[in-house]
């Protein structure tokens, strides 16, 4: 029989407390780009630059085959609902001035919040 490594660790009266988990979907239009080369530095510039100012994990949702498109997922989590609703829309409001310094249109944006 295998041994739980990682066993659950609950707080004093034995449950866990509830983690709500933000995911916030964006998708890009680069219609400068003219290579992959060109789609992947505004990429890498906008999730870097979310991340310096965030703590939040971030991924390229896409296989990169569109030069001109890119969709981005981004994830928070907090124990705190309200907490997460206002950092996502911090969030988005960051990507959408970034988006405008690298020339890049934000196409679409939506959030979700998944209770833990």
């Amino acid at each position: 029989m295998k041994k739980n490594i990682f066993p659950a660790k609950y707080p004093q009266g034995g449950t866990l407390k509830k983690m709500p988990i933000a995911k916030l979907t964006i998708e890009l239009e680069i219609s400068h780009a003219q290579s992959l080369k060109d789609r992947r530095q505004v990429v890498r510039s906008m999730k870097e630059k979310l991340r310096h100012g965030f703590n939040l994990s971030i991924a390229e949702l896409d296989d990169g085959i569109v030069w001109n498109r890119a969709t981005l997922g981004i994830v928070v989590i907090s124990n705190s609902t309200s907490y997460l609703t206002g950092q996502m829309q911090q969030i988005d409001n960051a990507a959408h001035r970034i988006a405008t310094g690298l020339s890049t249109e934000i196409l679409d944006s939506w959030s979700e919040i998944l209770d833990g």
